[in-house]
Order: structure tokens, then sequence, then C-alpha cells
């Protein structure tokens, strides 16, 4: 029986990929197996040693201690795409409302509340202040082509933009979900030079954290529109305050206010919407729940911050996990204690990330002795061990 803890209401659908008959779920629990939460910083909290797994119903996992994580050997799971589409309709809604000042346009028709007969008349008299461009034919450069990219760059495709995608690391999953159409910047400066608009879509790391800088608003069109829906440190607030007073940057669309951004003119400051649908909600979730699920049951590992991925079909046999420090003389150590007790490896799995290395190592044997895992438990740098009986 696996215990998980959710320090967040988990929407139920996400938690129904647990079966009752092999899961306990709840908020209060002694001694959890895994934790899954959505916002709730764990930072203070202390964790219990019997976690194993921790996993974000969500793509940001800045509420989590991940250094801390890894020295216990904890996985910690994240969910991106899951809310892809969610946000990428709140992006293809930013262009438009980059192109049209519909905004400022319902702002000045609720002033007309008290003009009674007269609106219809007024409107059309001062409608000629709100005049726009369609986005169709004009072109739109996505700096990140992951989940969330791919599809603003489709869509975007499919409306008539003409659509330039910047990504030095694309995966080839995400690129083979791309539009035919969609033309690869061999370099940031010649997309940013090009593109009427600008949507960012990339992780925030420390060669990301502003990345829409001074320097790259000088490559761009005068008047270009920015759309930052991935994370605001990203952008330079102070250069796009300059930017805009001097015309280079003609609005600024984000999903992360703060007190320096609602000052500033040609600023739409969104209230962290990207996410905010019942299907994000519930994907995230899924997803989430998901990724346990599989972990604890298969020793597989998808979508992880901390550890390296690790998948591998499961034989007929048991199966040996474990997780350790990336060095020297652990593998040797581990094959040497099987073949001493006359296991057979018959198919393994090594993979590493940073300091840590993941081990799944699947034998002929139905069954692997707690002895056996208390050996491998035993080996210096060794984080964790356990072992799946055969199914």
């Amino acid at each position: 029986m696996y215990k998980i803890q959710t320090l967040n209401k988990i929407d139920k659908e996400g938690l129904q990929v647990f079966p009752a008959s092999n899961y306990k779920i709840a908020n209060e629990i002694s001694d959890p197996d895994a934790i899954v939460l959505r916002s709730f910083s764990m930072h203070d909290m202390e964790i219990p040693d019997s976690v194993k797994a921790i996993a974000r119903a969500g793509a940001g996992v800045n509420n989590i201690p991940i250094s801390k994580c890894t020295e216990k050997g904890i996985v910690v799971f994240n969910t991106p795409g899951a809310n892809a589409n969610g946000v990428k309709e709140l992006v293809i809604a930013g262009l438009l409302l980059a192109s049209r000042d519909l905004i400022g346009g319902v702002q000045w028709a609720k002033t007309l509340v008290d003009e009674g007969d007269k609106v219809p008349a007024l409107v059309e008299k001062g409608k000629a202040n709100f005049g726009g461009y369609e986005i169709k034919g004009k072109t739109l450069g996505i700096i990140g082509l992951g989940a969330i990219g791919v599809l603003v760059a489709n869509a975007a495709q499919s409306l008539g933009m003409k659509v330039i995608g910047y990504d030095p690391y694309i995966l080839v999953e995400h690129a083979w979900n791309l539009h035919h159409d969609v033309v690869r910047a061999w370099s940031i400066e010649s997309m940013l030079a090009k593109a009427d608009f600008i949507t960012v879509h990339v992780p925030l790391l420390a060669d990301t954290k502003g990345f829409v800088n001074a320097d790259k608003l000088k490559l761009m069109k005068d008047g270009v529109k920015i759309l930052n829906f991935a994370r605001g440190e990203l952008v330079v607030d102070a250069d796009i305050k300059e930017a805009i007073e001097s015309g280079k940057v003609g609005a600024y669309f984000t999903d992360f206010p703060n007190a320096e951004l609602l000052k500033m003119d040609k600023v739409i400051a969104i209230p962290h919407l990207g996410a905010s649908t019942n299907e994000s909600e519930v994907n995230c979730a899924i997803m989430a729940a998901e990724q346990v699920r599989n972990f604890f049951e298969n020793g597989n590992i998808r979508n992880s911050v901390n550890f390296p991925g690790a998948e591998m079909e499961r034989n007929c046999g048991a199966r040996l996990l474990v997780t350790n420090k990336n060095i020297p003389n652990i593998i040797s150590q581990i094959t040497t204690i099987l073949a001493q007790e006359g296991i057979n490896i018959d198919n393994m799995l090594n993979k590493n990330k940073g300091d840590i290395a993941y081990n799944i190592i699947d034998i002929n044997n139905k069954s692997l002795s707690d002895e056996i895992v208390s050996k491998m438990k035993s080996i210096d740098g060794v984080y964790m061990a356990r072992a799946l009986q055969a199914k």
C-alpha cells in the first residue's frame, strides 16, 4: 500500500488514477511515500524520510526545495505541457488584443453609459480612435518551441500569420508536431529583426533570466509587440520601460504583473491566467498522478526536474531500482552483489543527470529479497534502492 499526501486540493480525476486497492490518499498522513501538490510552499517543511517522490501538478517548481530533495534521493516531477492548450489560447488572445485596441475600446464604450439614445452615434464617431490591423500576414517570432511554443506556432499559422521559430534545443517529438510552414530561425538575431510580434516560451533558468533585454530589444522592429506568458523574470522590466518610452516596443503583454509594470503605459498585465482553466487543472492532476504511479509500479521516470528520464519496458521478472551518486564503481558493486546471489541480469538501464544516477535492472527471478535490497542500500553513494516483484 502506497501512501500519498496531498498538500493542496488536487482534482478528483487526477486522484482517481491511484487505485484504492493499492493507494491511500489524504491531506494528513504519516510517513507518506509521495507528495502531490500545486502551489504549496515546501521550503520550510520538514520532508519525511519516507518520501520517495514529489509531483507538482503544474510546470513551475519554485515552491519545492529541489536541491534538498536531490540530496535525499527524492524524485521531483512536474507536468510540462499539461496546461499547454490553456496557455496557447491566452497567447492567441494576446496577439488579437495587441493588434486591435479592444481593451481601450471597451473601456471607452463604458464611459457612454449615461448618454442614452446618443450612444450609437457616439460609438460611430469615436470608434476611429481604436482602429488596428489584422494579424493575418504579420510575422510572429517564437522563442522556444516546446509544448506551448509548438501549439502557438501552429495556431498562428492557421490564422494566416508568418511564423518564425527559434529553438536550438528543440526535441524531436516537438519538431514532429510543428507545422511544415513554420520557418526555422538559425539565429535569434535574424528572427528578432523580422518579427512584428514576439512571444517567449522558454523555461526560467540561470542562463535565460533576463533573456529579453536592452541588447535584444535593439535588434527588433520599431513598434514590435512582445508577449510573455512563460515567466516574468525572462524579461528585464526596466529595459522594456525604456523601449516603450522610445517607441521601440509598441506594447508588452505579460501574465506576471508587478508594481512597476502596473504603472507603465502600453503594458497589458494579465493576472497569471495562463493555466487558469478547468481543463488545465484536470490535465495537470492526471499527469502528476500517472507519473507517480508509473514510478512506484514500474520504476520509470518521466518529466523529472532533478532526476534523469528513465523508462524501460518490464520483463516477466522482478525489477531492481537504485539511485546513487554519479560516481565511478557503483554499477560494478551492484552487479557484483547480484552475481554473488546467483542472479542474472536480463536487462539494464543506467541514466544520469548531474550528480544523480538512476538504474533500472530487470532480472529473471520472480522476486528479490529484502536482504539483497539492504545490501544495495549499504553501498557507499547509494541514496535509494527498492525492488518490484514480478507482475
